[in-house]
């Protein structure tokens, strides 16, 4: 049985905005998108639009209205304040918004998982990994991370499936986890039970020096 791959909208602490590059990444057919829901506001109008990815620094967005570059505008999440920037690029539907101010990302995270929600966001991370497979440590990089598991990119062949693994954030104790979805060089591991968001959030303040250092 083929196993559908979840792309969501994906969290990032560094402080730079997303290029135009990144719109050229393509979602396979085996990836069901659930982007997180948004309003942005152009010449005094307010059209819905899709978060695809979203930085301390900017935001790039799928819109259903006409933005051009050089744009001034401000988007709107749920239960949040109006977020101000200008259009950095336009490709297609996919917009660039590179904010006035850097925002706090993990404040944004906190607010965004208040009450009922119906998908966990996925943060992006760039730090090792360490897997435990019939008690042999196994090394990996690890690229997002929500409550519910983490995406890495790993060399080695896994078993997909039922068998119990062990994953080792930096810092924190291994929880058990189990292989979903392998493919590429990555592979998405989902814990057995959910990370609470107060050690998630904690976590991500720990990491938010050595993230930002990245690239």
């Amino acid at each position: 049985m083929t196993e559908t791959m979840m792309e969501t909208t994906l969290y990032s602490l560094n402080e730079e905005s997303p290029s135009p590059e990144q719109a050229d990444r393509r979602t396979g057919e085996r990836h069901l998108t659930l982007f997180r829901v948004g309003s942005v506001v152009i010449d005094k109008r307010r059209e819905l639009c899709l978060i695809k990815n979203i930085s301390a620094g900017g935001m790039m967005i799928r819109a259903y209205c006409a933005i051009e570059e050089g744009d001034e505008l401000s988007v709107e999440l749920k239960n949040g304040d109006p977020i101000k920037g200008r259009v950095s690029w336009v490709k297609g539907q996919n917009v660039g918004v590179a904010f006035h101010e850097p925002i706090d990302i993990i404040e944004i995270l906190s607010t965004s998982m208040d009450g009922p929600r119906p998908r966990m966001p996925r943060i992006e991370i760039d730090c090792p990994v360490t897997l435990y497979i019939d008690s042999k440590p196994v090394q990996a990089k690890g690229c997002d991370v929500s409550q519910g598991g983490v995406k890495l990119q790993i060399a080695e062949r896994l078993e997909n499936g039922g068998k119990d693994i062990g994953v080792s954030l930096p810092g924190l104790a291994p929880v058990r986890a189990s292989v979903k979805w392998q493919e590429d060089g990555y592979a998405g591991v989902t814990f057995n039970s959910l990370m609470p968001l107060a050690e998630l959030v904690a976590w991500l303040e720990g990491q938010r020096g050595p993230v930002r250092k990245v690239g």
